[in-house]
């Protein structure tokens, strides 16, 4: 179809209209429009490039989706070397930071000493280097000389402007017009806490900034579009003026369209200093994210290049890290808790006490050895703390405040659920009840997680309804609750026929739930949402899962041996044919969707196997235009392979494709078949 100037114009306004709306909902918290017109323009725009490819520009919003697997991190030296800061954890500190630089400046001569108060986010930080506008490169610290290029994860961050603002005079003169941003990359705490709902409970993140770093590091960017990071900026470099105050380079930064929190000042001396510093003390637990501390630094940039740096750390900054949040309270008990997976968790059960901004009664002691490190007994004095964990835990035992009548914290034998002997794995510290079929706790847990949300969305099953079910014997497994009747319902505690039929309804709905839903909602080990989503791509059935092997499992993306091998023990556990039949009875999606309407039949009977970079598609994408032509998808390269189309990076599969002698094609010559 040939680009007329009218569609150009218009896929130009839905670019502008995109990033607009982008900056208002990420950065100035104001979106304007819902999120359902948002996504409207942005398939708009899809569409558009889809049909016109010559539309598609480096800068699109659509280029945020995320695209191939990347295989390895190419290494990026910095420009300058990426320094850590020196941290302090009291003001006199800071003052003796002060006096410092001031005796150094006197010494050299120079004036000025007053600092910019920023607030410290608690994420990983990464340079970002623009060419004429335009985000060419963006990479990891590393070491401070050599980080990681992770461009296609970053472009996915929604507050990574992938073209500049312009913002008159900003750029230098003879120097290919490059500009360099620094910052953090964070996740706020409801994504955070989203994310984690998503994830086997073995495997959650402990806090937002390990999430943070583990997903910069997924070779996945499309795994890594959908976790929500977010960036701040607080450097900025390549400017015209190089002695602009970083005051005002802060300022510039927001004119180019970055986040920079918005909460930092401009301090005159260390009486402003300190008034920030305690004001955020406090005002810090109503930010939507994490922040450890402040940083500070002198504003004029010519003391910068004055005062230099060490090895490690420039002497003209210091970063000022609050203490933990600690509070102290009483022990009044511990009860052990039994996961979905048969974990035992000490839960330290405490007089309520104010800590970080809300009110704390309950702590995790994490497990047995811990217990027998900390000595903890009930009625001991204990002090706990929040700093930057989701959950707050006890660090010790005010010892000499000890009651005469404290009393020993007797370590189960038992599973408390079931009373099972429980039991240790060797090199493993966590003890488990082994009775998975038996033990109610696990059994409420699986169910809970299967009707979670991101499993199978069942809507009004909660904890006291699931709890009383499993106790009366009506759910034996997940896939008993879709045979549950009306007036079985009504016989248990506050349940009255509106609500009966609300949840049968709810029920009836998660049939239409995907394939890839219903994986993840069967709660197999060390199995979450994107896994379940790969698995389902790979192995469009339960059954053509079920007899897949090792090696096959292994070849899945981010899926190894570990995962593998926990897919496996699954299917061979004596409860899981009956519980498949109940679902299969219960019409539950055990196959993944049919492909779209066949467009034609170029591809009739042809195993495609993808390999390398497309230009013009992601693998999604391209998979789906040769499943509408009648051929089907593989992810790895055998005899059995009748097509491997080799993108820019082919690896391995392309070299076992020439090996065997297979048909290979480029992306022009894929395209011509199509």
């Amino acid at each position: 179809m040939a680009c007329t100037e009218e569609v150009g114009r218009e896929a130009e306004a839905l670019r502008s209209q995109i990033e607009r709306h982008n900056h208002l909902y990420y950065v100035e918290a104001r979106p304007e429009i819902s999120d359902y017109d948002f996504d409207r323009l942005l398939e708009r725009l899809v569409r558009l490039e889809h049909e016109h490819p010559e539309l598609r520009t480096p800068d699109s919003p659509t280029q945020r989706v995320g695209g191939a697997v990347t295989k390895e991190f190419p290494p990026v030296e910095h420009r300058r070397p990426m320094l850590s800061l020196s941290n302090t954890y009291s003001i006199r500190e800071v003052e003796e930071f002060a006096r410092r630089v001031e005796r150094l400046l006197e010494a050299e001569g120079a004036e000025g000493r007053d600092m910019v108060a920023e607030l410290k986010f608690d994420g990983v930080a990464v340079s970002l280097l623009y060419r004429d506008g335009i985000l060419v490169r963006g990479a990891t610290r590393g070491d401070g000389r050599k980080g990681d290029d992770i461009t296609a994860n970053l472009r996915t961050v929604a507050t990574v402007p992938l073209r500049l603002r312009e913002f008159d005079g900003a750029f230098r003169e003879g120097e290919g017009r490059e500009m360099e941003i620094r910052g953090e990359v964070f996740m706020q705490k409801e994504d955070f806490e989203a994310l984690n709902e998503t994830r086997p409970e073995e495997d959650r993140f402990a806090n937002p900034r390990n999430a943070t770093a583990g997903t910069l590091k997924l070779q996945d960017s499309r795994e890594v579009a959908r976790r929500r990071l977010r960036f701040v900026a607080y450097y900025l470099d390549g400017i015209r003026d190089a002695d602009t105050p970083h005051f005002r380079r802060l300022g510039m930064l927001e004119e180019a369209g970055f986040f920079t929190g918005g909460h930092y000042r401009l301090c005159h001396g260390m009486q402003e200093v300190a008034s920030f510093i305690a004001e955020w003390g406090e005002g810090r637990w109503k930010l939507p994210y994490e922040t450890d501390g402040v940083v500070l630094k002198l504003d004029d940039v010519r003391q910068w290049r004055t005062l230099g740096a060490t090895s490690k750390s420039p002497r003209w900054a210091i970063a000022y890290k609050y203490p933990a949040q600690q509070a102290t309270t009483v022990l009044i008990d511990v009860v052990f808790q039994v996961g979905r997976l048969g974990t035992i968790t000490p839960v330290a059960e405490l007089e309520p006490v104010r800590l970080a901004g809300s009110t704390v009664s309950r702590s995790t002691l994490h497990n047995f050895d811990e217990m027998e490190r900390l000595g903890v007994m009930k009625g001991d004095r204990v002090v706990v703390e929040k700093s930057g964990e989701v959950i707050p835990k006890v660090i010790r035992v005010v010892a000499k405040d000890r009651p005469p009548d404290a009393r020993a914290v007797a370590l189960p034998t038992l599973c408390p659920e079931c009373g099972t002997p429980i039991v240790r794995e060797e090199g493993e510290v966590g003890w488990y009840c082994p009775n998975e079929e038996g033990c109610p706790a696990q059994l409420k847990g699986r169910v809970l997680h299967f009707a979670s949300r991101n499993a199978m969305d069942i809507q009004n099953l909660g904890e006291s309804l699931v709890d009383q079910l499993v106790r009366l014997g009506l759910v034996r497994d997940p896939g008993d609750l879709y045979f549950l009747q009306e007036p079985q319902l009504l016989r248990l505690e506050r349940m009255g026929p509106k609500s009966a039929r609300n949840l049968l309804r709810a029920l009836d709905e998660s049939r239409k739930e995907s394939f890839a839903r219903l994986l993840f909602a069967l709660g197999i080990r060390h199995v979450g949402q994107a896994t379940a989503r790969e698995l389902a791509a790979a192995f469009p059935s339960m059954e053509a899962l079920r007899l897949a092997s090792l090696e096959e499992l292994s070849e899945v993306p981010d899926i190894g041996p570990v995962i593998a091998q926990s897919i496996r023990e699954w299917f061979m556990k004596p409860s899981v044919p009956a519980l498949l039949e109940k679902l299969r009875d219960a019409r539950l999606p055990l196959e993944a969707a049919p492909p779209k309407a066949t467009l034609n039949r170029n591809f009739e009977g042809v195993t495609v196997v993808f390999t390398g970079t497309l230009r013009r598609h992601d693998r999604q994408s391209a998979s789906e235009l040769v499943l509408e032509r009648g051929g089907r998808i593989a992810s790895t390269v055998s005899r059995k392979t009748g097509l491997v189309v080799a993108g820019s990076e082919a690896g391995s599969k392309l070299e076992k494709a020439l090996k065997l002698g297979l048909r290979v094609l480029g992306e022009d010559e894929f395209e011509a078949m199509l």
